[in-house]
């Protein structure tokens, strides 16, 4: 018999079915502080309010223990005094009484009536949430490359930062990690906690469950012998525990048949991913999420920047545009300075109320839907909402030449927890028949894609295959055709949005169609170029 996988009493996400709210935006995040405090404030009134119940307990035994010991001397000269008889028996009613309602706690209740009232009114964390940050940590530990301990004493891509962690927090890293069936990341995190667990001689955490969880990963990693010492470990410390003592026997025997592979028919699937990469790309698209440089010398050595009025627009002959070259083929084009500070905190003001879980489209039924490879919230701004957005979509069509008329309105993202978006492509494929039909309005022909803030570690925009990876810089647009001439969609233009390691990452998007732009961009009948990648 194979070892016992268990769903270990792990207080699972079971009772909380809504969508995480608070993961998937940084802004939202920032609520959850305020009621932090709000907690804090009621966790110290309760404090106080037992410490003085305590204090008084405290009086009455002393008061109690000064009685006792002058009657236990002499007990029937204590008692031929009626007046010690009645201290004696009122000691024991009426003040009795009263200490056993002190002992009562009396602020119990009102404290977890609070709570309650709280949970209603102040924004909380679900389990979903927990889920989805320690997934973004672990996100972010692979796609940078971040050592286990660095994570764990604070320090991201090098850079030490105050906050570490306890073997508390790094075993319920590996606890989620092992909820997900992710074996290899709770074997890191469950040694990790391990060996904080030593160093701290922690309470918190029981190093016998730290050695459960890592006894059986290590074994779903093919490391028998070491599955066997930590059972056999786990079992020094609990001699009877019932599941260490059968994996114990398998493992034995096991070894001593000198088996080798690990037969997982009977064991749990590790839970799907929404979206499947090509290993290729995924390495690529990390790869420039490092900051590793995938563009040859011969391309990036020909890029230049410039000042541009765009054919003499009107708008650009006094302030002409500040153009920078990102790629030629297909045309990649950063536009520096075209969105200011005051416009960004009307645009943010605008959005944060409205922010909810970014969606995605699904290609067979053109439904939007969640997905774990698109973490964000984004919200969406009319023109005639506010002038700012009515100059954002002047500014538009001055940069690309074309109308804004049949664009959809300013979507603006806040990205969460690791917030990121993996390789996907901005415009409709052939087979994706119902993606934009409600619009009615064509195809996305053009990107434009305005970054509102700095971000100080990750978030940038990568096209892996072209090798190219654009850094938010507060203020800056990116700009790029997603169809040929002829209509057909550049497989070139993929691209992901980087999981942000440290920062707060706003962007806003501008997405315009085909229909209206006939005479801006006409289409190229002659022009019959499939939908191919060059690679």
């Amino acid at each position: 018999m194979p070892p016992i996988w268990v769903a270990l009493p792990l207080c699972l996400a079971l009772c909380t079915p809504l969508q995480g709210e608070v993961y998937t935006a940084l802004s939202e995040l920032e609520e959850l502080l305020d009621t932090e405090s709000v907690l804090l404030k009621t966790l110290h009134q309760y404090i106080s309010d037992q410490e003085h119940r305590i204090a008084v307990l405290k009086k009455h035994a002393v008061d109690y223990e000064r009685e006792h010991s002058i009657a236990a001397r002499d007990v029937t000269n204590y008692l031929s005094n009626p007046i010690n008889d009645y201290l004696l028996v009122k000691r024991l009613t009426s003040d009795w009484h009263k200490t056993e309602k002190l002992m009562q706690d009396p602020y119990y209740e009102t404290a977890m009536q609070n709570l309650t009232q709280y949970r209603e009114l102040l924004k909380f964390p679900t389990d979903e949430d927990l889920t989805g940050a320690a997934t973004a940590l672990i996100r972010l530990q692979d796609t940078y490359k971040l050592d286990t301990a660095s994570v764990a004493r604070g320090e991201l891509n090098g850079i030490q930062y105050s906050t570490q962690l306890s073997a508390g927090d790094c075993f319920e890293l590996g606890r989620q990690s092992y909820n997900g069936y992710d074996f290899y990341h709770t074997e890191l995190w469950m040694n990790e906690a391990l060996n904080r667990h030593e160093q701290e001689r922690s309470n918190v955490t029981v190093r016998w469950e730290i050695l459960e969880y890592l006894a059986y990963s290590t074994f779903m990693q093919g490391n028998l012998k070491k599955a066997l010492d930590l059972t056999i470990e786990l079992l020094s410390i609990l001699p009877n525990h019932e599941r260490a003592l059968g994996n114990l026997a398998y493992y034995e025997a096991a070894l001593k048949n000198g088996t080798t592979e690990i037969d997982k028919s009977e064991q749990p699937a590790a839970k799907a991913a929404s979206t499947s990469l090509d290993p290729e790309e995924r390495e690529r698209y990390h790869m420039l999420c490092r900051n590793e440089n995938l563009m040859s010398i011969h391309i990036s050595s020909k890029l230049r920047c410039r000042y541009t009025d765009n054919n003499r627009n009107p708008l650009l002959l006094i302030a002409p545009l500040k153009e920078e070259d990102a790629y030629f083929s297909p045309r990649i084009i950063l536009y520096r300075d075209v969105l200011y500070d005051n416009e960004i905190e009307v645009i943010k003001r605008m959005a944060q109320p409205r922010l909810k879980r970014a969606t995605v489209q699904n290609y067979k039924t053109g439904e939007l839907e969640f997905a774990d490879y698109r973490i964000s919230k984004s919200a969406w701004l009319k023109e005639h909402e506010d002038v700012v957005v009515a100059n954002v979509a002047k500014r538009v069509e001055a940069m690309t030449g074309l109308t804004t008329e049949t664009a959809e309105e300013l979507q603006v993202v806040n990205y969460g927890v690791g917030g990121h978006y993996d390789p996907h492509y901005d415009f409709a494929r052939s087979e994706e028949t119902n993606a934009f039909k409600s619009l009615g309005t064509g195809n996305r022909i053009a990107t434009v894609l305005f970054y509102m803030s700095d971000v100080a570690q990750g978030g940038a925009t990568v096209f892996p295959w072209l090798g190219v990876a654009l850094q938010p810089v507060k203020g800056t647009a990116a700009v790029w055709f997603n169809l040929y001439p002829s209509g057909n969609g550049d497989l070139r233009t993929r691209h992901a949005a980087c999981p942000v390691l440290q920062g707060s990452k706003w962007v806003c998007n501008k997405w315009l169609h085909e229909v209206g732009q006939e005479f801006r961009r006409p289409c190229d009948p002659k022009e019959n170029i499939q939908e191919t990648i060059s690679r």
